[in-house]
């Protein structure tokens, strides 16, 4: 994990509903990770949306593996 990435990764209240989005563009990381999660390659993404690089991808990434390393407790 490239914790300098993670600064591609921005949270404006006003845009997005408050939502992570990439570099401050109203591209939510929820976004990227949806059309990885259906099966598009980075080319096809950067392809769709000009305006983000290759490592803006990776940052979505990174910052989902870090929201979902939790602990999760369960009452007994």
């Amino acid at each position: 994990m490239n914790q300098s990435r993670l600064e591609r990764i921005t949270l404006e209240p006003g845009k997005c509903g408050g939502r992570p989005c990439i570099r401050g563009y109203r591209i939510r990381v929820s976004d990227i990770l949806s059309l990885l999660g259906a099966g598009a390659s980075h080319a096809e993404i950067l392809g769709d949306y000009p305006f983000l690089e290759e490592e803006d991808i990776l940052a979505a990434l990174d910052y989902a593996a870090i929201q979902t390393d939790h602990a999760i407790l369960i009452a007994a």
